[in-house]
């Protein structure tokens, strides 16, 4: 009789290891609480260093899915040890009893208007990473309106210890870098600046994408933090920062500025952790077995994580990780 296992979040980690595991001959739900599949990637339009489109990977994600039973609109009411499996109730009033869980509860992205001195909520032209992924996706935002010079802010929540968050979020750098390119092929006559404290492009092509930034689309890069923003009468804004290469004071007047939130652990995702005792880091996600060997175990024998739920991830880093969650749990159950 194929054995049960929970994968709760529907996000790229998710529809991953849920596949894997299908494909498999397991009997497996997937646990979603939004409306649809796909967590933040289904909010991206075009994904960093090449810029290919969102909509086919989350496509292709999806269909591998096979016949994994989809519970969209569910949250996780309990989930309790029985004996050596897992019972869960979830909101839409089915239980399940498990062999084995999966956490892919993901990330959250941080609440850019808890930095009040950028005016995130308050002035009318200052907008999040996710708004400007979506005005690319759907060509909507009033806020948008035709900008002839564009700020975008990096670390906005990340390596910032009065944020609480003192890591960097590990995608920030190349989602604005990205996102600069593309808001100066959207409107070519823009003056694009970059301010921030120090570029990690560390993938393969994301230097590639900085030197095009510079060379093709001529992105100004400014080395320094973003001390303040106000709104002046004609809803420009004046921004105020400094360029620590040249220690230079800098008041910039801009039409946009374009706040790079980064990732902060899932709350919903902490919630469930904590009904089962599964431990936090100082940083908020959820600590493994060994950061070398054991990353998808936990100390809760039959719970694995994989993705964004232990950390900042790259989109290739969580799909890596959900097949390697897979294998683990498939080598788990054929010894329990």
């Amino acid at each position: 009789m194929a054995k049960n296992i929970i994968v709760i979040g529907g996000g790229p980690a998710g529809l991953e290891a849920s596949a894997r595991l299908d494909a498999l001959g397991y009997n497996v739900f997937l646990v979603e609480k939004e409306t649809r599949l796909g967590g933040h990637l289904a909010r991206w339009d075009r994904l960093f260093p090449e810029g290919v489109p969102a909509a086919p990977v989350l496509e292709k994600l999806v269909s591998g899915t096979g016949n994994t039973k989809v519970m969209l609109e569910s949250e996780v009411l309990s989930l309790s040890r029985l004996g050596k499996s897992f019972r869960i109730s979830l909101t839409s009033g089915v239980s399940v009893i498990a062999d084995a869980v999966l956490m892919t509860t993901g990330f959250d992205l941080f609440d850019a208007s808890k930095k009040e001195e950028y005016g995130y909520g308050i002035y009318d032209h200052v907008v999040t990473n996710a708004d400007i992924e979506g005005y690319f996706r759907t060509g909507k935002d009033p806020r948008i309106g035709s900008p002839e010079r564009i700020g975008l802010v990096h670390c906005v929540g990340s390596r910032d210890e009065k944020a609480g968050c003192r890591n960097c979020s590990k995608v920030c750098c190349a989602t604005a870098v990205k996102q600069a390119c593309e808001l100066k092929a959207k409107f070519p006559s823009a003056t694009v600046y970059c301010f921030y404290m120090d570029l990690r492009m560390f993938g393969r092509g994301y230097e590639d994408l900085y030197l095009k930034a510079q060379k093709e689309y001529g992105i100004r890069f400014i080395r320094g933090r973003v001390s303040e923003v106000s709104e002046k009468i004609d809803k420009t804004l004046q921004v105020k920062a400094e360029d620590t290469l040249s220690s230079t004071p800098l008041r910039v007047s801009l039409d946009l500025l374009v706040l790079m939130a980064g990732m902060r652990p899932s709350e919903a995702g902490a919630k469930v952790g904590k009904m089962i005792r599964l431990g936090t880091g100082d940083d908020g996600y959820f600590t493994t077995s060994d950061g070398f060997t054991g990353m998808q175990a936990t100390s809760v024998p039959g719970l694995f994580v994989a993705g964004a739920a232990t950390g900042p991830k790259t989109l290739p880093d969580t799909l890596s990780e959900a097949r390697a969650a897979s294998a683990l749990i498939h080598e788990y159950l054929r010894e329990s």
